[in-house]
C-alpha cells in the first residue's frame, strides 16, 4: 500500500517523460551505483512520535514541497473523524475524483508538544485540510462551507487562513470565483493560493470547469496575480519578502508531454510584476521551492521533452542547469535552502538517486542499505536532507536522514523502538525534528514527527541521548523487520531502461500529490 496525500494531489507536477528503449539489467545492479557512504558517521536517536487522529483511523500531511513543520515544532496535519462524511459520494473539495477515500471526515489539525489541536471550519463546512504554516503560527489551506458548486454539484472549498489563536478567515475568491485553496503563508500574513474566477476552461490546471487564477491575500484583499499569456496559473510558495512562485499557461498551444495539457513555465512575481522563468528548452517546466533569497528550483524539459533537468532561477542570474548524475537523462530539484544547497532526484543511467547540488557540485547522496533508488524533498539550514528510498523504484519503503555525508534509515535511529516503519519524510525544520508518514499494520497510514534525542530536546521520555554510528550492515542486522526490502524487490526482477525510466519518473510525479487531474483515493 502507498501513502497518497490528498491536499496537493489537484496537480502532478511532472511532465511525462518519453520511455527509452535499452538493454535490461538486474535490479541489484542498481544500488551498486550510489556514492559510497560514510558508514561510521554519528547521528542522534530520535523519538518517533505518532500524531495520531481525530477518532478515524488515518491522519496526513500535505506534499512534499510545502512547509509543513515550523521551527517551533508545530505539525500541520489532517485527521480522520469518526464520523462518516455525508457529502455525496464522499466528497471533499480539491481531490481528484471528489471523493474521499475511504469516507470519513477529515479536519485540519496542529500537533505540537501539547498534543493535536483540531482547528475551526466555516460554518457549515464538513471537511477542511492544512497546507503550510509559517514560523509564527498562521495556517494556511481550506475548509467547506457547507455549500455546493452550481457547475459540479461538489461542496465548495473556500480557501482560509488560520490565526495563531486557531480561528479560522475566509480568504474569498478572486472577482467571479466561489472557490479556491491558500497553498502557503509567511509571518508577515501574506497568503497565497489559488481560486475559479468564474470563465469557463476546458484545460483548468487543477480541474476546475472555470480558469484557475493565482491570487495574493493580504489585510483582507485579494489580488489576482494574472497569468504569463495563458489562461491559468497556481502559486505555491513565498517567501519571508513577499515573492511569490508558482506555475502559469503561456499560451494555448499543446504540451503533450507535461503534467498539464497545455504549455507551462514557471513563474517568479514580486511587486506586481509576474516574471516568466522559461525552460531548459522544453514546453514543460515547474518550480518545486524558493528560499528567502528569491532563488527558484524545480525541473524543466530540453527541446523535445525527451529529457529533463533539475534548475536553479534567480533575477541575477537566470535560468541555469543544475545537471544529473553522470549518464544520466532525467531528474529535478525539489527544494533550496537559504544557503542557496539543493537536493532533488537524477538517474544516473541504471539508477535513481537523491542528489545534492553545492557549491557546483552534484553530489550522489545514494540510498540506504539494500534498496535501489532514493529521492531527497527537503534541506534545512544545517544541511541535513530527508526523503525517501525505495526497492523497485516504486513505492516508498524507508524515509532516509542524509547528514554529515552519511545517508541512514530513520527508522534505525529510533528509539524507542517502534512498530511503525516510516516510509517517506516530506520536511526537516532547523532543529532537526522530521515530518514523515508511516503506515499502521492493519494498512491504516498516520502523519508521523521524528523528534532528535538532542541537547536542544532535553528530558524527552525514552530518548536515547548517546549517538548511534551509522554503519549499515549493522543497522540491518538490529531491525530486519524494519529494514526488510519490499515484497515487490524480494524475487529477483529485470528492468529495463524503459522500466527504470518509467518507475523513477513516477517517483517525481509524487511532488505536490494534493492537486491532480487523475482519479486517486488514499489506499
Amino acid at each position: 500500500m502507498k501513502f497518497q496525500s490528498s491536499y496537493k494531489t489537484i496537480f502532478v507536477k511532472f511532465f511525462v517523460m518519453t520511455l527509452f528503449a535499452a538493454t535490461t539489467m538486474p535490479v541489484g545492479v542498481l544500488a551498486q551505483n550510489s556514492s559510497t557512504p560514510n558508514l561510521k558517521a554519528k547521528h542522534h536517536h530520535y523519538k518517533l512520535v505518532d500524531i495520531g487522529t481525530l477518532g478515524g483511523p488515518n491522519s496526513f500531511l500535505s506534499g512534499p514541497n510545502a512547509k509543513i513543520l515550523n521551527n517551533r515544532g508545530t505539525f500541520a496535519a489532517y485527521a480522520e473523524t469518526a464520523t462518516r462524511n455525508p457529502n455525496a459520494n464522499c466528497a471533499i473539495p480539491f481531490n481528484a475524483n471528489g471523493g474521499g477515500g475511504d469516507c470519513f471526515v477529515e479536519h485540519a489539525v496542529l500537533w505540537n508538544a501539547d498534543g493535536l489541536t483540531d482547528l475551526e471550519l466555516l460554518p457549515g463546512g464538513t471537511n477542511g485540510q492544512t497546507g503550510s504554516i509559517s514560523d509564527s503560527g498562521l495556517v494556511s489551506g481550506f475548509s467547506e462551507n457547507g455549500l455546493l458548486d452550481p457547475l459540479t454539484g461538489l461542496p465548495i472549498g473556500r480557501p482560509v487562513l488560520w490565526t495563531r489563536q486557531g480561528k479560522v478567515i475566509d480568504l474569498g475568491a478572486v472577482p467571479g470565483g466561489i472557490q479556491g485553496l491558500a497553498t502557503a503563508v509567511n509571518n508577515r500574513g501574506q497568503v497565497i493560493g489559488f481560486s475559479d474566477n468564474g470563465v469557463p476552461d476546458a484545460f483548468s490546471m487543477t480541474g476546475l470547469p472555470t480558469q484557475t487564477r493565482a491570487f495574493l491575500w493580504q489585510d483582507g484583499a485579494i489580488r489576482d496575480l494574472g497569468t504569463l499569456g495563458g489562461t491559468d496559473a497556481i502559486p505555491f510558495y513565498l517567501n519571508e519578502r513577499g515573492q511569490i512562485a508558482g506555475v502559469a499557461y503561456t499560451d494555448a498551444n499543446a504540451s503533450i508531454n507535461c503534467g498539464f495539457p497545455l504549455t507551462t513555465h514557471p513563474f517568479f512575481w514580486e511587486r506586481g510584476k509576474m516574471l516568466d522563468i522559461g525552460t531548459l528548452g522544453g514546453t514543460c517546466a515547474v518550480s518545486n521551492w524558493m528560499n528567502n533569497r528569491g532563488q527558484v528550483v524545480g525541473y524543466s524539459g530540453f527541446a523535445g521533452d525527451q529529457t529533463s533537468s533539475a534548475f536553479l532561477w534567480d533575477k541575477e542570474h537566470g535560468l541555469k542547469d543544475l545537471g544529473l548524475l553522470p549518464g544520466g537523462l532525467f531528474g529535478g530539484a525539489n527544494w533550496i535552502n537559504d544557503e542557496g544547497e539543493t537536493v532533488g532526484g537524477s538517474d544516473g543511467g541504471t539508477f535513481f538517486h537523491a542528489v545534492l547540488w553545492k557549491e557546483g557540485a552534484t553530489v550522489d547522496l545514494g540510498t540506504v542499505y539494500g534498496e535501489t533508488c532514493s529521492d531527497a524533498y527537503s534541506i534545512n539550514s544545517k544541511g541535513q536532507v530527508v526523503g525517501f528510498a525505495s526497492a523497485d523504484c516504486n513505492y516508498e519503503d524507508h524515509a532516509f536522514l542524509w547528514e554529515n555525508g552519511s545517508i541512514v534509515d530513520v527508522n534505525a535511529l529510533v528509539s524507542p523502538a517502534s512498530s511503525l516503519t516510516v516510509t517517506n519524510a516530506f520536511d526537516i525544520n532547523d532543529s532537526g525534528e522530521i515530518a514523515g508518514y508511516a503506515p499502521l499494520a492493519n494498512g491504516d497510514e498516520h502523519a508521523v514527527l521524528l523528534i532528535p534525542c538532542d541537547e536542544n530536546h532535553p528530558h524527552l521520555e525514552g530518548c536515547n541521548y548517546q549517538p548511534v554510528e551509522s554503519d549499515e550492515t549493522a543497522q540491518l542486522a538490529a531491525a530486519p523487520a524494519r529494514l526488510a526490502l519490499a515484497p515487490a524487490a524480494s524475487s529477483a526482477i529485470n528492468l529495463s531502461r524503459a522500466d527504470l525510466a518509467s518507475r523513477a519518473h513516477s517517483m517525481m510525479t509524487r511532488q505536490n500529490r494534493g492537486l491532480a487531474q487523475a482519479p486517486t483515493s488514499h489506499k
